[in-house]
């Protein structure tokens, strides 16, 4: 979500004049879009913000901007402490980014009702996937997260806006989407999540539809339909389970127990049996036991998802986790997360492995940000894949051979009797040498 807010902190500064510059030192703005779901990340953005300070004595034109959630959450806090910052607006308040800069308003953190309703451009660096927000804000206030008090509450986009914006990419040559929402489960415009995918589902042009982030509470039959039948929704679901404890779940104020959310995996797997499934897990959140941080161990052998993100309990001001007693010890966090981290290395390096041989639907996305001399996408499963080939494949949907399996991505093989008389004669002759 950060980074869609910074493409559309771009498309509207480009409207102004602004071009974007590689140079901190050359630069007349300066904005810090922060995020606040951990405390790494907000010791990160004030370290980074003081070390901006000394470009500040050399250039007193430069106007610096905090944006995002720490600014929604600290206010005109930020100037005390960084007096040298001209600007501080939440990511509700994205829209007022130019006129804050014509008319030197200093401060921008009110609640937007209308927020769903404001179309913004969005100067995206990538042309073969997009990111689209369908929603904004969250109204399930887990204890530990700080997002409904500094993204608000939830609000869903209308669908035809929705619409429109996905068939304006289309026409720029976009392969692919992914819808944001802290909760898309919860849409509900003019129509219900799965009647949103159903309706983007026939726009021509658009082959992938993904989207994050779904709440297991309210993962309905009717969605797992839609990933089953839809031919441009892809077989992959980001489903949080956070613990594999009844009473943590409570205490995280989740909503759903892990009998609930196994009986979802249950029918997810089922129904679509390919379907890769990731997570989120924490580690140590207060006054998780032993045995409890042991169940969450055996929820990731009996679940086998695909991928995790996993961190330690990290307590946001304002939150009723920050308030719990029992708080765990800090090396403790990190052993527990550790064993978290190195099982699934290997349930990920195992489910890897099990696709060598096998030939996978690739959407091109690019050279490889490691190897210039190789081409990087992603399966519908959502797997790096890297493979000898040419740039002219970007956006192309290809089949490669997967010859070798990593822990974070695929190596393979460009299979090139996959459509190759849709590529072009230039292309296909290039395509027989790999």
């Amino acid at each position: 979500m950060n980074v869609h807010d910074s493409e559309k902190m771009a498309g509207i500064l480009k409207a102004e004049g602004y071009a974007e510059t590689a140079y901190t030192e050359n630069a007349d703005l300066i904005i810090f879009n922060t995020c606040s779901i951990r405390q790494k990340a907000e010791q990160k953005f004030r370290s980074e913000l003081g070390r901006i300070k000394v470009l500040k004595s050399k250039n007193p034109l430069l106007k610096i901007a905090v944006a995002g959630c720490i600014a929604q959450q600290k206010g005109r806090d930020i100037f005390k402490r960084n007096p040298h910052v001209d600007y501080v607006f939440g990511p509700q308040n994205i829209h007022k980014l130019s006129a804050m800069l014509t008319t030197n308003a200093m401060v921008c953190i009110e609640d937007n009702p209308e927020i769903q309703h404001t179309n913004l451009p969005a100067e995206r660096k990538e042309n073969v996937k997009a990111w689209v927000s369908i929603m904004y804000g969250c109204d399930n206030f887990c204890s530990y997260c700080i997002v409904p008090y500094t993204r608000g509450r939830e609000r869903s986009r209308p669908g035809q806006n929705i619409y429109e914006e996905i068939h304006e990419l289309a026409e720029k040559g976009f392969k692919e989407v992914t819808l944001l929402g802290q909760n898309v489960n919860s849409y509900s415009s003019d129509t219900n999540f799965p009647g949103l995918l159903r309706k983007i589902d026939t726009i021509k042009g658009i082959e992938r539809i993904r989207f994050v982030t779904s709440h297991p509470r309210d993962l309905s039959y009717e969605l797992i339909s839609c990933i089953k039948e839809l031919p441009k929704v892809c077989e992959h679901i980001h489903l949080p389970l956070q613990s594999g404890s009844d009473r943590i779940l409570k205490l995280m104020n989740r909503g759903y127990t892990y009998e609930d959310y196994i009986e979802k995996i249950r029918k997810l797997k089922e129904s679509i049996p390919n379907i890769a499934i990731t997570t989120d897990l924490i580690a140590g959140f207060p006054s998780e036991t032993d045995n409890e941080h042991s169940m969450t161990m055996k929820a990731l052998r009996n679940i086998e998802f695909d991928g995790i993100f996993a961190f330690k309990f990290s307590p946001r001001q304002g939150t009723k986790a920050a308030e719990m007693e029992e708080s765990i010890n800090e090396e403790i966090m990190s052993q527990r997360l550790n064993e978290i981290l190195g099982l699934q290395d290997d349930i990920t390096l195992r489910k890897n492995e099990s696709l060598k041989g096998t030939l996978q639907e690739v959407l091109v996305e690019g050279a490889s940000k490691t190897d210039k001399d190789r081409m990087t996408g992603r399966t519908r499963t959502n797997k790096i894949v890297n493979f000898v080939g040419d740039e002219l494949l970007s956006g192309w949907l290809v089949n490669v051979e997967i010859r070798t399996a990593m822990r974070h991505s695929l190596e393979g093989r460009l299979f090139s009797k996959h459509s190759l008389d849709a590529y072009g004669l230039d292309l296909k002759h290039k395509v027989k040498h790999l």
